[in-house]
């Protein structure tokens, strides 16, 4: 039985990505374009890496920017949300090796501001690392965000 891949091995296994797809006429109109690029892991995690005390980026900020950097209509969605995730758990590890200096992954968030319950520690580290940098979170909704995200956004 092979041993499960660590997050770090996730990390650097890129798949043969990052490529260029062109969409589907279904593909099109749901996404309103016609080329997508799927990144590689390590891409997500290096724009995730660029993201400064005091500010933040969201799944869709790191869409953008892989579709600017590609020169295609969008960013994929799914892999891009699943990349920040592994980038995630790679700091989580690092971080319970000792390893102070990681990938700040608390400070991206899902599209719409909230939390990540899927990063290491879940939302309440999340939460708490958030707070501990000057971030108001909202906790009146079912998950917690970021109150007033939008202004802090790379």
């Amino acid at each position: 039985m092979a041993s499960k891949k660590t997050w770090a091995e996730k990390l650097h296994d890129s798949k043969d990505l990052p490529k260029v797809v062109k969409l589907n006429e279904k593909g099109a109109q749901h996404w309103k374009g016609e080329t997508m690029v799927v990144p590689a892991p390590l891409e997500v995690d290096a724009i995730m890496k660029k993201v400064p005390k005091g500010k933040l980026i969201t799944i869709d900020v790191i869409r953008k920017q892989l579709a600017t950097k590609y020169k295609t209509d969008i960013g994929c969605p799914l892999t891009s949300g699943i990349f920040s995730w592994i980038a995630a758990g790679a700091a989580g590890e690092e971080m319970a090796a000792g390893k102070k200096n990681v990938t700040p992954f608390w400070r991206t968030l899902k599209s719409n501001g909230e939390l990540n319950p899927k990063y290491p520690g879940g939302i309440d580290f999340q939460s708490d690392q958030l707070k501990f940098e000057g971030f108001e979170i909202d906790t009146s909704r079912k998950v917690p965000r970021v109150k007033d995200f939008e202004k802090y956004l790379i």
